[in-house]
């Protein structure tokens, strides 16, 4: 929820644990590589995905091997409502998203799936993530092409039959509808703004997992959005 995503910016990190109770990062996983390949391609790709704030799925993908820019931005609604404070409200159909554009010859669309399910989302929580509440936090993949939905739907499936997770998978896959740039003072926010509390308590975990937990995937130097951007 907003409010409380704006309370944390002013709040210690000890006053965080009693607001959100469990840390965002209560329980990663490591999750079994897709057994369903990619089809070849050689050209940039294009993944769109949601799961909770933005600031943190750009942040953990901006670490990705062989990404190549993520966008923070807006899924699943008109043009018209792609806009903060109107996506806050909930009724818009749109989700808190990423645009990922990446080298199929250097990561694939499995690969960026497993980090999403290892270490970005918590799969099992529907229309949430950690303290944030409401359909726009929705855990969703936007296809983009015919064989994403199909490497998608397949990797579901086999988490689901493997029973990787206790609880069951409630992420959404949706055929690709339109993405939004959200505003500018959003991109790269986690890379500008380190100490934020809300970055530190809820995000800067999922990369440090991603280092710990998927070191072959992790790069250290983050791909910026803003070129000009610092930390």
């Amino acid at each position: 929820m907003k409010n409380l995503r704006t309370l944390l910016a002013t709040v210690a990190i000890a006053a965080l644990t009693a607001a959100c109770g469990a840390n965002a990062d209560e329980t990663p996983h490591v999750v079994p590589v897709s057994a369903t390949a990619d089809a070849p391609a050689t050209a940039i790709q294009t993944a769109v995905l949601s799961g909770g704030c933005f600031w943190g799925l750009q942040g953990v993908f901006e670490h990705v091997k062989g990404v190549k820019q993520v966008v923070a931005g807006y899924a699943g609604g008109a043009a018209d409502t792609a806009h903060y404070n109107m996506v806050s409200a909930g009724t818009t159909g749109h989700a808190e998203s990423v645009q990922i554009k990446y080298d199929p010859k250097q990561v694939s669309y499995g690969d960026l799936l497993r980090v999403y399910f290892s270490v970005a989302t918590d799969p099992t929580e529907l229309n949430r993530q950690g303290p944030d509440e409401g359909t726009q936090y929705r855990g969703d993949i936007w296809t983009t092409t015919p064989d994403q939905a199909r490497v998608a739907k397949a990797y579901l499936a086999q988490l689901r039959a493997s029973h990787t997770f206790a609880q069951p998978i409630v992420t959404r896959i949706d055929a690709f509808k339109g993405f939004y740039p959200a505003e500018t003072y959003h991109q790269d926010f986690l890379l500008k703004n380190p100490d934020y509390p809300y970055i530190v308590y809820n995000d800067l975990p999922k990369i440090e997992n991603l280092k710990r937990m998927l070191p072959h995937l992790y790069v250290a130097t983050p791909v910026r959005l803003a070129q000009n951007s610092h930390s």
